[in-house]
């Protein structure tokens, strides 16, 4: 299966400022695109050619630039290559005893900013605690956020906290998966929050605007697994693009001065090989990310939106 996805976002920037994005797909895809993944900046109009590429902690590949006071927008439309295959739950995916876990999974037991692990502890263990270990514990919190939180757009607060959607009983897909990441942390299983593109493929279209979706990754049976609170069931087509302790690693966009949104589209669609669109004459160079390997990019002459 072949996916396009990429954006379209606008920003006016009452004055010059530095943005941080997290808008390129994580490392281990890289190898799976057919038409690059590259973020295109233009200032006014024109074209910002000094983009620097580098990856933090996680591995994840992050941009910076500079931009002028006016209108700032961020574009990218890549093709990747895709299994078509549902995301599966690891049945069989066994808990780690706390004393056999890898030392970089600990962090991922700890609180954080959005996610309350110490004050949502003891209702955690009253509540899940009876489950069977492993993967059935994944699913039994993820079927009582399903049935006890209410999704929508309606009810998006960007501090939202988990401990604020667990009273509140509502929220936009990072606070249900806020609340899974807490809830499973306090049962001592190593979950990271991370964040993608996930289309409308193999179900029914949602009217709504695209957006990117939040999910998350449990550490079970000596890998990590991936699972989504929000839709809790088998998706196909998740695009990752980054992941972290929670929200505030996972950004898409950091600006360092006021930002104001003008515009923002996301689109994820299967295509056939004979639909997929010209590459806008884009050559390949190496785009050298600091502290990390490098990546194949559009050579930034040829690019045209």
């Amino acid at each position: 299966m072949l996916i396009r996805a990429g954006f379209e976002i606008i920003f006016d920037l009452p004055n010059p400022t530095v943005v941080t994005t997290l808008l390129n797909v994580v490392p281990e895809r890289r190898a799976a695109l057919l038409r690059p993944d590259l973020l295109r900046a233009y200032a006014n109009g024109k074209r910002i050619m000094d983009v620097g590429y580098y990856r933090d902690r996680m591995e994840n590949v992050r941009a910076r630039l500079s931009a002028p006071a006016g209108e700032l927008k961020l574009y990218n439309d890549f093709v990747i290559a895709d299994s078509g295959e549902p995301l599966q739950p690891a049945f069989n995916a066994h808990q780690h005893a706390l004393d056999e876990l890898p030392g970089e999974c600990l962090e991922f037991l700890l609180p954080s900013r959005y996610c309350e692990v110490d004050s949502l502890s003891e209702t955690a263990w009253q509540m899940f605690g009876h489950s069977t270990p492993g993967w059935p514990r994944v699913q039994m919190v993820c079927d009582w956020i399903k049935a006890n939180v209410i999704f929508g757009y309606a009810h998006a607060r960007k501090t939202r906290t988990a401990m604020e959607t667990f009273n509140e009983r509502v929220g936009v897909c990072r606070d249900l998966n806020h609340l899974a990441v807490t809830f499973l942390r306090a049962l001592n299983i190593p979950t990271r929050y991370a964040s993608g593109y996930l289309g409308d493929i193999g179900v029914p279209i949602n009217p709504a605007p695209m957006d990117f979706s939040a999910c998350f990754e449990v550490y079970l049976g000596g890998r990590w697994h991936l699972w989504d609170a929000r839709h809790n069931e088998a998706r196909i087509g998740w695009i990752l693009l980054g992941r972290g302790r929670d929200a505030a690693d996972c950004a898409i966009t950091t600006s360092y001065g006021v930002a104001n949104l003008k515009k923002f589209q996301v689109w994820t669609d299967e295509v056939n090989s004979t639909a997929i669109p010209a590459a806008d004459g884009m050559g390949w160079e190496t785009l050298h990310i600091a502290g990390g390997n490098d990546v194949r990019r559009a050579t930034r002459e040829n690019c045209t939106v």
